[in-house]
């Protein structure tokens, strides 16, 4: 069925426009009540990130939820994983996380978690759409059970010691020079209290948030200050994470950012060392490289592929007995701690990684050779390129092109109006001319 509110990860949109206004929030809180506690009672943990469209969202989120009898236990501003956490150890009804995570602070955006802190998949979000048509024509509570929301305390003190505990070599990270990008979102004080518990010799930036500054030149998409920082402390490694702090990106001592594939492979290299890696390889989507698949294959290990959105990473690791997977953007699903793409518990098991490598950064994340590829994200308005013949027949002429030694990645973006073109060929010039057949057909019609 064509969706009207979901996408790649929850709710999203640019605020006060459909379809992320308080109008939809109230809807869906509704709907989400009325569909997971029918009887109107229990509770229902709600967190949120830094931009200042949260509280406005998370108002009508608890309005829709005492409405129907549930109680909202408002853990303020955390990361997405720690309200993932929350809802599982509450055995609370559903979660909700009020954030556009990367997106700037002009949007806004709800995630929604089950009882066991995972995301719903597609079947349940869509009768979700279907509840909320209709979510302002049922019953409500009757006065006298409508609920009082409660503020918790100690939601991040929880969620970084869980982190905390999977740390190995916390003695190792001790006196190790970090730089830590917050992107003035929901882990600005989270990690930084996570890192400095390790002994970190921590430097901090993008921590300050005034509700605009959001992902706003810091953070996993604009790592050029944390690049700066790095090089300008003398820093053994940089990690930047994103407004909902449930991705990380790395950065060597050279200022140089590490792609996500190679951290994935540095940290499946690490549990399949020390016997923790299960299902035998590891699950990401159908932007990782080639050159992954080929290295994971050298170890005996598989690499398994699913679109693109870590909830369809997760729910394949747990369809097929994975504990580890993640997506080449940052997010990184630990699944014996972590139910969700989580940035500190990544960024805490490359530290522990790297302190007992004894070796730099630059040198430990250099663990395959990758395949050339590129990756070009067009914006457009209107109608969807890739509906046109012209798209179609150069996506077409790029595969024949390439055959086996290459493939073409052509997707919507779920959460902003781009089209995400990816090229990957085992040689550069086969994968341009791949690349350029397809952009270019893509930029005419956009």
């Amino acid at each position: 069925m064509a969706r009207q509110y979901f996408g790649t990860d929850g709710i999203r949109g640019r605020v006060n426009q459909q379809p992320m206004t308080a109008e939809t929030a109230l809807r869906l809180a509704i709907a989400a009540a009325r569909t997971f506690a029918p009887d109107g009672k229990g509770t229902v943990v709600i967190g949120r990130d830094t931009r200042r469209s949260g509280e406005m969202i998370e108002a009508a989120l608890v309005a829709g939820l005492t409405s129907m009898g549930l109680t909202p236990l408002l853990a303020g501003i955390v990361p997405t994983p720690a309200v993932a956490m929350t809802t599982r150890t509450t055995s609370a009804c559903f979660g909700l996380m009020v954030s556009a995570s990367h997106n700037k602070y002009e949007d806004n955006g709800i995630k929604l978690f089950s009882p066991d802190g995972l995301k719903f998949d597609d079947p349940t979000e869509e009768a979700l759409e279907a509840a909320m048509a209709g979510a302002f024509n049922a019953s409500f509570a009757p006065p006298e059970t409508i609920a009082t929301p409660q503020r918790m305390v100690g939601v991040g003190d929880d969620y970084v010691r869980s982190c905390l505990a999977t740390v190995s070599s916390g003695s190792k990270i001790k006196g190790m020079k970090v730089v830590l990008d917050c992107a003035h979102g929901a882990g600005f004080e989270t990690a930084p209290e996570a890192l400095l518990h390790c002994g970190a010799d921590l430097t901090v930036i993008g921590a300050g948030p005034d509700g605009i500054n959001i992902n706003a030149g810091y953070g996993s998409t604009d790592t050029g200050a944390l690049k700066a920082a790095v090089l300008n402390c003398g820093a053994d490694i940089g990690l930047a994470l994103d407004g909902d702090a449930d991705r990380v990106i790395v950065v060597d001592e050279t200022g140089t950012e590490i792609d996500g594939d190679q951290v994935m492979a540095l940290i499946a290299r690490e549990l399949h060392a020390t016997g923790r890696l299960k299902g035998g390889g590891i699950v990401s989507t159908v932007m990782s490289n080639m050159g992954l698949d080929q290295y994971l294959q050298s170890l005996g290990l598989t690499l398994s592929r699913t679109r693109v959105g870590d909830r369809y990473v997760g729910e394949h690791m747990r369809a097929h007995g994975f504990n580890f997977g993640g997506e080449p953007s940052g997010h990184i699903i630990l699944s014996d701690v972590s139910t969700t793409g989580d940035g500190l518990l990544a960024g805490l098991h490359v530290l522990s990684v790297l302190a007992e490598s004894g070796q730099k950064m630059s040198a430990l994340a250099r663990v395959f050779e990758p395949a050339p590829q590129e990756l070009v994200n067009i914006r457009y308005a209107g109608a969807n390129p890739m509906d046109s013949a012209r798209v179609k027949a150069a996506l077409a002429e790029a595969e024949s092109l390439m055959g086996s030694r290459g493939r073409m990645v052509v997707r919507k973006s779920g959460t902003e109006p781009l089209i995400r073109v990816m090229a990957e060929a085992l040689e550069a010039d086969l994968m341009q001319q791949a690349l350029q057949l397809v952009v270019g057909a893509v930029k005419a019609e956009a």
